[in-house]
């Protein structure tokens, strides 16, 4: 029998797999696609499978004669031709499997999560895993990869000799289906797909980055180093700047360097080796082999580590080990050789086993054919706070406690383990889900060395962390200098328990005591530091640090506290955990709450007052004269600076080509996405029209009618129950009936506020090209648009702007579905899986509807700055909000500007 038929079959497959690796690793370093499987909050259910619905109006094209949006639902149609030319590209690769994640947050937020789930996971194993584990339901791209089949049967044996061993679990029909990808021969081939996608880390210069595999090249540069220069400490920051691939600096052209140890007072001294051959176990003798392995690459720099981490260690191989540690759920770099994050993102299945990069890399990954880049500063912060690493008498004095909502049993054990080594003697206020963890409870905080007073409640399932934490210990917390509140957290996706979030806030909240220990010296010396969290987890959406659903409960909580306006790219704790001074929380903390003040369970993913307080605390430490300060892992910096919250955006649009570009069908929102308006405001063309009618007697102003106008929308919403979209001839016919006009003369203010509209309608250049490029090379094209307008409306906005390309138009009016609470994404999802296309993107600047509610229901999004967003984060004056926006002066004055600085979406052209 000829094994011919088999080795072919083998070989498709093998190309295929590699194929889909390298654009996994193209998409996987653009931090802004967000994928179902880069999102820790994401709860993803499958979806029913419904019949086919599609409607053949909804394709478009364009000719000399216009938009063609009425075609026949015949194949002979222009609509039906258009969809046969664009959907008969073949598609590489093969056909992904959808993913079914499951997560059990104990504080879901939505885009974040930010308290605790009401009912608790099922116990799962806790310990560490070093290798991959693979299961029948895997990433979404069908492809199990990171599994080294050697290394997977040394750890079968590893498993029969040692108790805290890592193993790799391979299902047999993984290995039937020939799911396990060992070494890539093809790997090579893939290599300039790297080279070319390293643009998309914004803050690395062209040429710069460079993948490799041939890590001996690397210890000959550093023995060439070596040669150049005996004594690293007697240059300050050396350490870092060697190799270290740096972005852009300050505004003013120098080149901002990252604090190293040397800064801090720290002296960097030779370590001895340590251990080196492990206590005998096989997975010791594994963990030494991959540490001489790091160290003869160079890809592991102790000195360097420690320098940059303001860390110390008695021997090389500590500084290993906790690089090995941090690593799993943290974005801290071995050396300037090896980015962690880079590595991380490219590889999803490695951050879903919890595995250090570079310990996979050098065990697994290499072997495979995996790359890795050099360490890339993705942002410098700014304003960066100074403070020693030895505690000042002034923080030694300070009066700390611990608030910690614990929801499963487990996270005691972690928190008192957290703070072993913590720098002060603490009070501990613990609240308890449930009854049974008193005893244990009172077993690992009564008689913990770091603990003064403990105080334990069992609590009601009721306000998450933050309503407990009100009710029992608000009053209490006010007698501190400092605290710090902490819950437990959990979620369970790609089939095992995940904790990286939870172990990214404890390591920088509680456990790492070189952070703890400046943190609280930055506090004794300056009194205006109010609020204190690490900058948002580095896995989070690009867009996290957004009101997102949350604006209806973040105004009621704005009038509640007398606050100003808040921006809606704002800083605050993601997932619900920071220290405080007391004075801070005023507003807050210093109130009478009780239970019933906050809203019964279950609650939704987001969108609730919880969620919006979580948000409102750092806007309201800044109301109230503090400021807040954040702590960045990558560079080991205390800063006042959150310019982190829009980092991902800086950078240019072709950088983010190739990753785009890995993708068979991109979909694109249309206003502020594809078109914008001349002078911003989506109103101004009401305010116009009104002004004329004004002057015609039909109403008293300009800004009544736009109220007039905009309530009638309000009005057929809320008369079809929310249901569906509403278009713009019945928002006319409505008016007629409220103005006492005849409907004739209603239809012909619609149409000259259409006209009005059209008119300001401008292109976004660089995305109209970049929509115009992707149709010439091949790549199915949707439109896809919640708004009150018409498809030949819509249409014809889009062929002002410059679209020269067939696409797909779906507009919320005719299809009675929308973005924004998701049910035009169901559509979307069910059409994509009808028509076999595997691979899709949706580019759009709303947050809610072009990027979380898509996400939600699992689809890939880039989310782009909308152009007031983008005006913010250039730090420019907060206009055109509240009557502003009504204001014609204020709309002629800033409107035009703003639409000049939002034409291209990111920051930094």
């Amino acid at each position: 029998m000829s094994l011919l038929p088999w080795l072919f079959q083998t070989q498709i497959a093998s190309e295929a797999r590699r194929k889909r690796l390298a654009a996994e690793e193209v998409v996987g370093m653009d931090e802004n696609i967000v994928t179902p499987q880069t999102r820790p909050d994401l709860d993803t259910e499958e979806e029913d499978r419904q019949e086919p619905h599609t409607d053949s109006h909804s394709f478009v094209t364009l000719t000399d004669a216009g938009v063609i949006s009425d075609a026949a639902a015949n194949d002979n149609s222009p609509a039906a031709d258009c969809r046969t030319l664009v959907g008969s590209k073949a598609l590489e690769g093969e056909t992904s499997a959808t993913e079914k994640m499951h997560s059990d947050n104990d504080d879901t937020m939505g885009a974040v999560g930010d308290v605790a789930k009401d009912e608790p996971l099922s116990e799962s194993d806790m310990a560490d895993t070093d290798n991959v584990v693979i299961g029948k339901e895997r990433a979404a791209n069908d492809d199990i990869i990171g599994v080294n089949i050697d290394a997977a049967e040394d750890d079968a044996k590893i498993e029969a000799t040692a108790a805290d061993s890592e193993d790799a679990t391979i299902e047999k029909d993984n290995i039937a289906n020939d799911e396990i990808m060992g070494v890539n021969n093809g790997a090579a081939e893939d290599e300039p797909a790297i080279h070319e996608a390293a643009a998309l880390l914004p803050s690395t210069p062209a040429g710069q980055i460079l993948a490799t595999n041939d890590d001996s090249l690397i210890a000959e540069e550093i023995a060439v180093e070596a040669e150049g220069d005996d004594d690293e400490t007697n240059h300050p920051g050396r350490a870092f700047d060697r190799g270290l691939v740096v972005s852009e600096g300050p505004a003013d052209g120098e080149m901002s360097r990252v604090q190293s140890g040397s800064d801090r007072g720290l002296r960097v001294a030779d370590m001895p080796l340590g251990e080196t051959a492990g206590n005998g176990s096989a997975h010791a003798a594994m963990m030494g082999q991959a540490f001489m392995d790091a160290l003869g690459t160079g890809l592991f720099d102790p000195k360097w580590y420690q320098a940059t981490y303001g860390l110390r260690f008695s021997t090389q191989r500590e500084a290993f080990d906790d690089y090995i540690r941090k690593s799993r759920f943290a974005p801290v770099n071995p050396s300037p050789r090896f980015d962690s994050e880079t590595y991380h993102r490219m590889y999803i299945d490695v951050f879903h086993a919890q595995q250090s990069p570079l310990q996979h890399y050098l065990l697994h990954g290499r072997s495979e054919g995996r790359q890795h880049l050099p360490a890339s500063v993705r942002w410098y912060p700014r304003e960066i706070i100074e403070s020693g690493n030895t505690l000042t008498q002034a923080a030694s004095e300070l009066k700390v406690a611990l608030c910690l909502h614990v929801f499963y049993v487990d996270f005691l054990d972690r928190f008192a383990k957290a703070i072993e080594q913590f720098p002060v003697v603490v009070d501990v206020y613990l609240t308890l889900a449930d009854a049974s963890f008193e005893t244990h409870a009172q077993e690992v905080f009564g008689k913990h060395a770091r603990v003064g007073k403990l105080e334990t409640r069992v609590v009601p399932n009721r306000g998450r962390n933050f309503g407990p934490a009100l009710v029992e210990y608000g009053q209490a917390l006010q007698g501190y200098d400092l605290f710090c509140h902490l819950h437990s957290k959990k979620s369970l996706y790609s089939g095992k328990e995940q904790t990286q979030w939870a172990e990214y806030l404890i390591e920088y909240l509680l456990r790492d005591t070189s952070v703890i220990t400046r943190l609280l010296n930055a506090y004794a010396a300056d009194e205006s530091l109010g609020l204190y969290y690490p900058t948002t987890f580095w896995m989070m959406p690009s867009w996290v640090n957004h009101q997102t659903m949350n604006k209806g409960f973040m105004r009621e909580w704005q009038q509640k506290l007398g606050l100003k306006h808040v921006p809606e790219f704002l800083s605050y704790p993601a997932g619900g955990m920071f220290w405080s001074r007391p004075g801070a929380m005023k507003g807050v903390l210093d109130q009478t709450w009780s239970y019933e003040d906050f809203p019964e369970e279950p609650l939704p993913n987001d969108n609730s007052m919880l969620h919006a307080l979580e948000r409102i605390l750092g806007p309201l430490a800044e109301n109230l004269g503090y400021k807040q300060l954040f702590y960045y892992p990558p560079t080991g910096q205390f800063t006042t600076d959150n310019g982190y919250i829009t980092a991902s955006y800086h950078g240019r649009l072709e950088q983010h080509i190739a990753s785009i570009q890995a993708h068979a069908c991109i979909s694109f929102d249309v206003f502020d996405t594809l078109v914008r308006r001349e002078f911003t405001v989506p109103d101004y063309a009401k305010l116009k029209l009104g002004k004329m009618l004004a002057e015609q007697g039909f109403v008293s102003s300009a800004q009544a009618f736009v109220k007039l106008r905009n309530d009638a929308e309000s009005t057929l919403r809320q008369r079809a129950n929310y249901q569906g979209d509403v278009r713009i001839e019945a928002i006319y016919d409505e008016l007629a009936d409220q103005l006492n006009v005849d409907s004739e003369a209603a239809q012909e203010w619609m149409e000259l506020e259409y006209e009005l509209d059209l008119e300001m309608i401008q292109p976004k250049d660089e995305m109209v090209e970049l929509f115009n490029h992707l149709a010439a090379h091949g790549h199915i094209l949707w439109v896809i648009s919640d708004t009150y307008y018409n498809r030949e409306h819509v249409g014809l906005m889009l062929r002002k702007a410059g679209i020269a390309a067939a696409y797909r138009l779906m507009v919320s009016s005719e299809e009675q579905l929308r973005k924004d609470n998701g049910s035009m994404w169901r559509k979307v999802k069910q059409d994509l899986a009808n028509e076999g296309i595997d691979r899709h993107l949706h580019i759009g600047d709303n947050v809610v509807a072009d990027a979380q509610m898509p996400g939600d229901l699992g689809l890939t999004t880039f989310h782009i700055l909308h152009p007031m967003d983008k005006w913010a984060a250039l730090g420019f004056p907060a206009v055109l909000h509240g009557a502003d926006a009504l204001d014609e002066m204020e709309i002629l004055k800033w409107g035009r500007l703003i639409n000049e600085v939002g034409r291209n979406p990111f920051i930094g052209e």
